[in-house]
């Protein structure tokens, strides 16, 4: 065996020791919970007004990161007195739940 084929065989052995990130969030239990959502970030996470952001095919995480941002009061400015009222009352299965649900819509809106 060459040092090419140890390369290859130590990345797959890396690779198979790996666990893989799945997520355990529930996007059907988040789409129920976005209903609220939709006044402002659309009906299926593409925002009406310009102002406010989409939320479809956002990076998962990323939702995740801003929702408990906004639950604990640490983005300011905008619409953040509305966000933080609203993430208040989410729970930390709610905000991954609702940010399953939106990372699994197309950003395009499926067109």
């Amino acid at each position: 065996m060459n040092l090419k084929h140890y390369a290859v065989a130590g990345i797959l052995a890396f690779g198979a020791a790996v666990p893989a990130v799945v997520s355990a969030a529930d996007a059907a239990a988040g789409k129920a919970k976005a209903a609220v959502c939709a006044a402002c970030h659309g009906q299926n996470g593409l925002a009406q007004i310009p102002t406010y952001p989409n939320l479809a095919g956002q990076n998962e995480q990323y939702l995740v990161s801003a929702l408990k941002a906004y639950k604990n009061n640490q983005r300011s400015g905008g619409q953040a007195a509305i966000m933080q009222g609203q993430a208040a009352a989410l729970s930390d299965e709610d905000i991954a739940n609702l940010a399953a649900y939106f990372a699994s819509l197309p950003a395009d809106g499926g067109k």
